[in-house]
């Protein structure tokens, strides 16, 4: 149990992680994506509204459209505001590559301006511009460019800027970034891995203490049951045995089968059970097993069906896995309708490669919710799971518990379902 909590533990925790990391790397190259293209974006405006080429750079940011007057009586010049494009600076129209096309109002190619590029034609750079104009786009990537659409008096203009540098280093980011997260992820994991011990220290001292508190409470029980017992024997042997000294010994009975149950659960818990495995009959241990409550069921107005697949054979602790038949069995004759069925049925699996035993039993009314908590220890539905009326209740709600533990100490799985009028325990054995 201690091992699956802090395999859970660790898996919740490194999934959180893979969840958080992905948020990180996708939104860091997706916000470095956005921004390398919205600088391309801003030096097509540039060139589009430049008709086709860069302007004449302005180190102070502005322009004047005369000289200067530097009479007395002249005033300051009026300054034009700054360029609003950002990253445009001496150097960019000679480190920029690009290409233009320009169509008239029928969408037909005028002229084309490879002067700027040398991996494209003329013929090449008209083929490029068909394609945008045929498309209906206005700003797009096509192969090695991006490219923006812009009207002009006498038509269209498609200016087409290389972006294989940006597009180059946008892999890289995105590579190394990943590979920074994947190093990063692996060592958390490690990390997470060598401290979970230490971080469910506290869940596993209260079980340790919950399991030890158990095991000390039965041993110190059994001694005043043995006395009440042997008090009860003498008074019926002084006295005639009476309706007060009969409830006495069943709730003796009745204490020790509690006892030997919780005892059980708390052997079945731990980390390494002892368990005598061996390969063993599986078939005959499940119908010895369930045969003995043949007689009850039928006492009961019940009917009890063994449909055992011959000749299985499994891996695994035989006094346990009969103690699970019996358990499984005697819950289904226990909370079988009246004049109900119950069936145990052991067959292999569709793929081969488990055990399956099923044990079912009629069941007008069966309980709501999640089902998995029948298996939680003093968990009892009876209103739900009828009964015969008059039919003493009896159980501790622990049984199916011990059952889930037995599975699971042979690294299986135990399940139930409610279908059909029909409850339905499988254990799927490995």
């Amino acid at each position: 149990m201690i091992k699956r909590l802090q395999r859970k533990f660790v898996v919740i925790a490194a999934v959180c992680l893979l969840i958080v990391e992905f948020a990180i790397i996708g939104g860091i190259n997706g916000v470095n994506i956005y921004q390398t293209n919205k600088n391309a974006d801003d030096l097509l405006n540039i060139i589009i509204e430049n008709d086709g080429r860069f302007p004449e750079f302005d180190p102070k940011g502005m322009k004047h459209d005369k000289p200067q007057d530097n009479s007395d009586s002249a005033s300051p010049p009026e300054s034009k505001k700054p360029d609003k494009h950002r990253g445009f600076n001496e150097e960019t129209k000679y480190q920029t590559r690009y290409f233009v096309v320009y169509a008239d109002s029928n969408g037909e190619i005028t002229k084309v301006d490879t002067g700027h590029v040398a991996a494209v034609s003329s013929s090449q750079a008209i083929e490029y511009g068909k394609s945008v104009l045929d498309s209906g786009k206005t700003s797009g990537t096509s192969g090695n460019y991006r490219y923006k659409t812009g009207d002009t008096d006498k038509g269209k203009i498609i200016v087409f800027m290389d972006c294989r540098s940006d597009s180059a280093t946008k892999n890289r980011f995105l590579l190394v970034s990943c590979a920074i997260g994947a190093a990063g992820y692996i060592l958390v994991c490690l990390l997470i891995i060598i401290f979970s011990k230490r971080a469910i220290r506290p869940v596993v001292e209260s079980f340790e203490k919950q399991k030890q508190f158990i095991t000390d409470a039965g041993h110190e029980i059994k001694t005043p049951l043995a006395i009440i017992s042997a008090n009860t024997e003498v008074l019926e042997m002084v006295s005639e045995p009476n309706q007060w000294t009969v409830s006495i010994k069943n709730q003796i009975t009745r204490l020790n089968g509690l006892l030997k149950e919780l005892l059980s659960l708390a052997k079945m818990e731990e980390e390494k059970p002892a368990l005598t495995m061996a390969d063993f009959n599986i078939s005959d241990a499940v119908y010895d097993a369930a045969s003995p409550f043949t007689t009850l069921a039928e006492t009961k107005g019940k009917k009890l069906t063994i449909d055992v697949a011959n000749g299985l054979s499994y891996h695994g602790d035989e006094g346990a896995i009969r103690q699970l038949v019996s358990i499984l069995t005697e819950n289904a004759v226990k909370y079988a309708d009246e004049g109900g069925e119950i069936a145990v049925k052991l067959f292999t699996s569709h793929n081969g490669k488990e055990t399956d035993l099923e044990v079912s039993n009629t069941c007008k009314e069966p309980p709501q919710g999640d089902l998995t908590k029948l298996f939680d220890r003093f968990y009892r539905d009876d209103s739900s799971r009828s009964r015969s009326k008059g039919e003493k209740k009896g159980g501790y709600g622990i049984g199916l518990s011990i059952a889930q533990a037995i599975v699971r100490s042979h690294k299986s799985k135990i399940s139930c379902k409610a279908e059909n009028g029909m409850m339905i325990f499988t254990a799927q054995l490995k």
